[in-house]
């Protein structure tokens, strides 16, 4: 489920502006949720499934020998900030120069991504497939992995323009799946399969 604030409001009045917006995203508070502007609106998705925790830390794992120069890589929340295209978002695995977070901002600068990586669930799987590739590619953001929870697979986009991405591979889970550069290596699915249920 996603909850949409399509009108939010702040001390009464609606936002006028992306900055108002992103005011409002600050006074956002509901446990579970996590929040992003996503088309002139806030965002709310629930928190992700237990067995998505493996398949972050298996991707940080395979990535963090690769890492360009002076950047790190987490599946820690934080917010990136696009404000030429008005959208804040918070991906699931996120790689940036170590410089990005030397601030007492919680709005960190989108275009200095040199990975973005979402998770899909039902409820956010459209706008991963659709509205971040165009701005995670116009931002010129390098490399967008998309795990596609639902499809068991993972495509990754690379050569980002002002249209989003020119190129992407997709991979069913299981297989290998080659990231380009900056990183350029293989990243081996194995494991990212959704558990029997409990």
């Amino acid at each position: 489920m996603t909850l949409m604030t399509e009108r939010p409001t702040i001390s009464g009045s609606e936002p006028s502006s992306f900055e108002e917006l992103l005011d409002a995203l600050d006074e956002v508070d509901v446990p579970g949720f996590k929040a992003e502007i996503i088309r002139g609106g806030i965002v709310l998705s629930p928190w992700s499934k237990g067995y998505y925790e493996i398949v972050m830390e298996l991707i940080c794992e395979q990535l963090r020998p690769h890492l360009p120069d002076g950047h790190r890589i987490t599946s820690s929340p934080f917010l990136y900030v696009f404000p030429a295209q008005e959208r804040a978002y918070g991906p699931d695995i996120h790689v940036a120069p170590r410089h990005v977070f030397s601030t007492t901002s919680n709005r960190l600068d989108g275009e200095a991504l040199a990975l973005a990586a979402e998770l899909t669930s039902s409820s956010t799987r459209d706008d991963d497939l659709t509205d971040k590739v165009i701005v995670y590619g116009r931002a010129g953001v390098p490399v967008y992995l998309l795990l596609d929870m639902q499809e068991e697979q993972a495509t990754v986009f690379w050569a980002p323009s002002s249209k989003g991405y020119e190129a992407r591979e997709t991979r069913p889970f299981g297989e290998r799946l080659t990231i380009p550069a900056p990183f350029d290596c293989i990243l081996d699915t194995t494991g990212f399969q959704r558990p029997a249920s409990r």
